[in-house]
């Protein structure tokens, strides 16, 4: 697969692009490591470049955000972002059947990767964080999600509109528990400092001139864990018609994603 050219067909001709991708043998990881995980980078980078090296001016006044909380914000943002592609394939996945389509896993890995492509790519516009571009990118992100849902989950299209709001309402909800989650990671407080500092779990260091920026892998690790855990939970209760039991792991799921993940820290040399 040619990256760009696959980047370029998604956005300007989607409609014929989907069920190219539909045929394509894949599995998760590929796609992570090809597609997912390079793109990715596009709004952490460019957030990071925006916010700490141009900055935020307005009146006159310009403000930029210190480096060692611009490095914690690009790779924090990173790793959500690789979360919310998953979290996305699962709430797509796990909808299907209500919707008249087919439960997929790689089919719902597909679709969240690749509608994900708008909003990676119009994570450019972050180089410059006072245009506020975010809601065109996310328009077309739905529409992304709206083509390819009959074409790789096979729902009828008079169902389309219908699976696409209810994703997008879920995918919602979850993200703002993520940033309520990220939020709270990212300000500082006495009892997390003194937590992180007596903490033995294997970590991520990133040495910058201002400091040292460390990621705890160990809870990241965890979170994965319990993702995977709770969405076969989802599975078994949604073929057993349980729907109670759906509800409450779908419900474990959030609390998988929000209480669990990679805390930055920061340690002066």
């Amino acid at each position: 697969m040619n990256l760009v050219q696959r980047v370029q067909d998604i956005l300007l001709k989607p409609k014929a692009t989907w069920p190219v991708i539909d045929a394509e043998p894949d599995d998760t990881a590929a796609l992570y490591k090809n597609y997912v995980m390079i793109l990715a980078l596009i709004p952490a980078v460019a957030s990071f470049i925006g916010l700490s090296v141009i900055g935020i001016g307005a009146f006159g006044v310009n403000f930029r955000v210190p480096i060692v909380s611009g490095l914690a914000n690009m790779v924090v943002g990173y790793v959500l972002s690789l979360v919310m592609v998953f979290v996305l394939a699962l709430i797509v996945d796990a909808m299907a059947p209500t919707f008249e389509g087919t439960k997929s896993q790689i089919g719902a890995v597909k679709v969240a990767a690749y509608s994900s492509t708008a909003a990676f790519v119009g994570g450019v516009f972050s180089l410059l964080p006072s245009l506020s571009l975010g809601a065109l990118v996310a328009l077309y992100g739905i529409y992304l999600l709206y083509t390819g849902l009959p074409a790789l989950m096979k729902c009828p299209q008079d169902k389309a509109i219908a699976y696409t709001a209810v994703v997008v309402v879920v995918c919602a909800i979850v993200g703002g528990f993520v940033i309520a989650w990220v939020l709270a990671l990212l300000t500082p407080s006495p009892g997390r400092i003194g937590a992180a500092s007596s903490s033995n779990v294997p970590a991520v260091s990133i040495k910058t001139p201002g400091g040292e920026l460390s990621i705890d892998t160990a809870k990241m690790e965890e979170m994965a864990r319990k993702m995977e855990a709770t969405s076969k939970q989802m599975e078994k209760a949604q073929a057993s018609g349980d729907s109670a039991a759906a509800g409450k792991a779908a419900t474990e799921i959030l609390g998988a994603l929000t209480g669990g993940g990679g805390t930055p820290s920061r340690r002066r040399p």
